[in-house]
């Protein structure tokens, strides 16, 4: 089955690298027009926006958790598309490790700000947009510490667990509407932003341990379900995680003896 999402309008947050930039090229492969949001490296959006150069893609700038930024952002996907089909909201950071009763809160505060809050005010701005027009999908990555402790990144879980009943809730309230939102929960998935865990034998190995299909995901996995989801092919999912994490949530190590 192949879908095509042409005509659609999608936004992805944090797309100039690693998951982004990959679900950016599959959504604009399947027809849509993209926009790819960044805050710094306008080169690597740029980048990303050639290998969908078909779809005519934007590039734009904006720190999520600004609510003026934000605000703009939407405002020249009105001037230039009149709307928003498809946000999906991938912009996202863990924070340097530390345990809780010594992580800097400033430091935490702004994991919590970009994940979270900067979902939220993306969402909104989406939202306000789709209920107008009675269609429209909202895609929240969230990660396997929706539900899985993640020692020193009490800020990172905190704001992946928030995001899942942020999306429960929303989907609530924008089902009569005809708007679905609805999450993804990636595991381990080969990024940059990892680079150092996959490049270890041995900090990998650890890490395949710990998965049930004994390995790690890649980024057009991930990107695929993506364009699965925000497409009619999905059109009765909504308020609900889907994981994608190779079994790692199945807790492989009980496989073995409790």
């Amino acid at each position: 089955m192949q879908i095509d999402l042409t005509g659609k309008r999608a936004l992805v947050t944090g797309a100039n690298s690693g998951l982004g930039a990959a679900i950016a090229t599959a959504l604009g492969k399947a027809g849509a027009r993209v926009a790819i949001n960044y805050v710094v490296h306008p080169e690597n959006a740029r980048a990303v926006a050639d290998t969908i150069e078909s779809s005519q893609p934007l590039t734009l700038q904006a720190d999520v958790s600004s609510p003026d930024a934000v605000a703009t952002m939407f405002q020249q996907l009105d001037t230039t598309w009149g709307g928003l089909d498809i946000l999906v909201n991938n912009a996202g950071i863990d924070g340097a490790r530390a345990v809780a009763w010594e992580v800097d809160p400033s430091t935490w505060r702004k994991v919590m700000d970009i994940n979270l809050f900067g979902a939220f005010l993306c969402c909104r701005e989406a939202l306000q947009r789709m209920t107008k027009q009675n269609a429209g999908v909202i895609l929240n990555i969230t990660s396997v510490h929706e539900v899985i402790a993640w020692s020193g990144y009490s800020a990172y879980t905190s704001a992946k667990a928030g995001l899942g009943m942020l999306t429960k809730t929303l989907a609530q309230e924008a089902a009569p509407f005809g708007v679905r939102v609805l999450a993804l929960a990636p595991g381990a998935i080969k990024t940059p932003i990892n680079e150092s865990v996959w490049r270890d034998p041995k900090m990998l190995r650890d890490l395949e341990n710990k998965i049930a299909l004994g390995r790690m995901g890649v980024p057009e996995e991930i990107a695929n379900l993506v364009v699965t989801l925000v497409s009619d092919v999905a059109s009765y999912v909504t308020g609900t995680t889907l994981f994608a994490d190779g079994g790692m949530t199945d807790y492989p190590d009980f496989a073995h003896g409790g």
